[in-house]
């Protein structure tokens, strides 16, 4: 069976690396012979201080599906278009835009110095802060502020791109045409209706919809009719995250078998 795992709020909390007896949990299922995917809205570069060492081989899905790695190697990548980034670049002059906008692996960030998403980014100096300009491709962005964001919205309604909005956060989060979690997945061969998904927001849908058993980590109202199984999101939800991830391997063995 394969398991994919989204990370922030999922598997990993407060922006802290992922708890060492979670990645043993998952270092079991590997042993046992099922596969585990990582899935995150962080690009690659900031899913790997997150994930010990000994993970950085693992399959990963970074930047909401923009990204995949493999043996610790960028293999897939999936660029806005010229004609998407010439309408985000005239949405971002218009309204006075902050961003933090990725290519494969460099970044170019204009918002705040205290802004909640720096304790995110590139935590363990991977890369470079350059020009917008600089970026041979770019992957993902993240409209920070704006003068307007209410009309923003409505602005960026109309481009037929994928949006997240992070309501908590009033954050934008842009991905070029038809990419999430489920677009990489199906990049990698990943069957609908053979894998398990655990997720906690709104840009684990796709991936949710397509999966044979999902568990929701917290409450969200978009996946909340997607989720088979909830667990909730306590000061310290990794020993029933670790239970259910050892339940449904033994659970879907059987089935498999």
């Amino acid at each position: 069976m394969q398991f994919v795992f989204d990370l922030d709020g999922t598997i990993c909390f407060k922006g802290q690396p992922v708890a060492g007896k979670i990645l043993d949990a998952l270092a079991a299922l590997t042993k046992d012979g099922d596969e585990v995917i990582f899935a995150s809205a962080r690009p690659i570069r900031d899913m790997l201080p997150v994930i010990r060492e000994d993970f950085h081989s693992y399959t990963m899905i970074g930047g909401n599906g923009s990204l995949i790695s493999q043996n610790g190697k960028i293999v897939y990548s999936k660029s806005f278009s010229d004609r998407e980034l010439l309408d985000i670049r005239r949405l971002i002059e218009s309204f006075d835009v902050k961003y933090l906008i990725d290519g494969e692996w460099d970044y170019s960030y204009t918002g705040p110095n205290h802004h909640p998403i720096l304790q995110n980014l590139d935590s363990a100096k991977l890369a470079m802060n350059v020009k917008l300009e600089s970026l041979a491709s770019i992957v993902k962005i993240l409209i920070l502020e704006s003068n307007d964001n209410e009309l923003l919205e409505e602005e960026l309604s109309k481009l037929n791109i994928t949006i997240h909005k992070h309501g908590d956060e009033n954050v934008f989060d842009l991905s070029p045409r038809g990419i999430d979690k489920w677009s990489a997945l199906q990049q990698l061969g990943v069957q609908r209706g053979n894998y398990i998904a655990f997720g906690n927001d709104a840009n684990d849908r796709t991936m949710f919809e397509n999966a044979v058993h999902t568990v929701m980590i917290g409450y969200h109202q978009q996946l909340a009719p997607l989720s088979k199984e909830t667990i909730q999101a306590e000061e310290d939800p990794e020993d029933a995250i670790i239970e259910k991830i050892h339940e449904l391997a033994g659970k879907y063995k059987l089935i498999e078998s």
